[in-house]
């Protein structure tokens, strides 16, 4: 018996598409204030940035691997993971989308959502 999980191919899918997988992941995974932000007219660098909260170090690093997990599971892989020695965020680069995953200190200091909220 197959105990993979069933993981629709996101090879060739839209930034919105994965962004919004990315957030479901996140999701289901018990992150907290998930939001998928559109910064394509902000920046040159990504679509869209998905963040999240965790509740600990420990699942700031289970948010990681799942997304990293479930991601390669539809056929993407990270171009680049960022913070790997860092117990309170992680970026993780799929090209037109950005995950970052926060401790709660670390959201509220560099407070991505207020930034790019006021530049709208």
């Amino acid at each position: 018996m197959n105990n993979t999980p069933e993981v629709k191919s996101l090879v060739g899918a839209t930034p919105r598409e994965v962004a919004d997988t990315i957030a479901e992941i996140l999701d289901n995974k018990k992150a907290r204030d998930v939001k998928v932000i559109a910064v394509a007219d902000k920046t040159i660098i990504a679509d869209f940035f998905v963040l999240c909260t965790g509740n600990s170090s420990t699942q700031v690093r289970a948010l990681t691997d799942e997304v990293e997990y479930k991601l390669g599971l539809a056929g993407l892989e990270a171009a680049h993971v960022e913070g790997r020695d860092s117990n309170s965020w992680r970026a993780l680069d799929y090209s037109s989308v950005i995950v970052h995953i926060f401790d709660r200190e670390a959201r509220e200091f560099y407070n991505l959502d207020k930034l790019y909220a006021e530049m709208q």
